[in-house]
């Protein structure tokens, strides 16, 4: 996504990537990031946690028009509501 963000930023529209892997972002560089160390495909958070859904729409779309040099990656106060460790350990040992 990193790379077809940077297409539509040449194009003259703004993007924003909200990514879950710091390492692979830190790689593509996308114009604007917002790092969130939530488990791979829950970037706006858990489900059915709405509140914090919304406060992570809203800084990213916040970071849109802050950050002003490219390849910005920007972390995120935020936490998963349990450790999610164990699973990313047992996900990576099935592989």
């Amino acid at each position: 996504m990193g790379l077809v963000a940077r297409v539509i930023e040449a194009a003259g529209i703004p993007t924003m990537l909200v990514s879950t892997g710091r390492d692979l972002t830190s790689q593509v560089l996308p114009p604007r990031s917002l790092f969130v160390n939530f488990p791979m495909g829950n970037p706006f958070g858990a489900p059915g946690q709405i509140d914090q859904q919304h406060r992570i729409l809203r800084r990213a779309l916040e970071l849109t028009w802050e950050i002003t040099e490219p390849g910005t990656i920007v972390d995120l106060d935020e936490t998963w509501p349990e450790p999610f460790d164990e699973k990313v350990r047992k996900a990576l040992l099935a592989m």
